[in-house]
């Protein structure tokens, strides 16, 4: 009985320890991709949106979210780099879909074609 006290702050404090180093290992993280940002990355943000880095200071970052448009965000919201991929080769996704009736494609099985 007398060990069951001990062994229980054991079993409270254990998982605690883990999950701070956890943290702290994907601050760091965080921190090294902020300090990496360069003009022209591309980079995705905490809201979902990707974008280009234009411009950089100690606490802001000036991104371009579509030709002509730059919006000032804090480097903080900044999740990931994303790759290029305009210079992939092998690439045969044309990024279109097209249904219609000049489509020589077929549709699913079992759905109607309207013409």
């Amino acid at each position: 009985m007398e060990l069951l006290f001990p062994l229980l702050i054991l079993a409270l404090l254990v998982p605690t320890f883990l999950g701070i180093r956890r943290q702290k290992k994907e601050m760091q993280k965080v921190t090294e991709l902020q300090d990496s940002l360069r003009i022209g990355d591309r980079v995705a943000t905490t809201a979902g949106l990707h974008a280009t880095v234009v411009a950089l200071s100690d606490t802001t970052v000036d991104l371009e979210i579509a030709p002509g448009v730059v919006t000032t965000w804090a480097r903080m919201v900044v999740r990931e780099k994303l790759e290029d991929t305009t210079g992939t080769t092998g690439n045969t996704d044309t990024g279109t879909v097209s249904f219609g009736k000049d489509d020589d494609t077929d549709p699913p099985a079992g759905r109607p074609t309207e013409y």
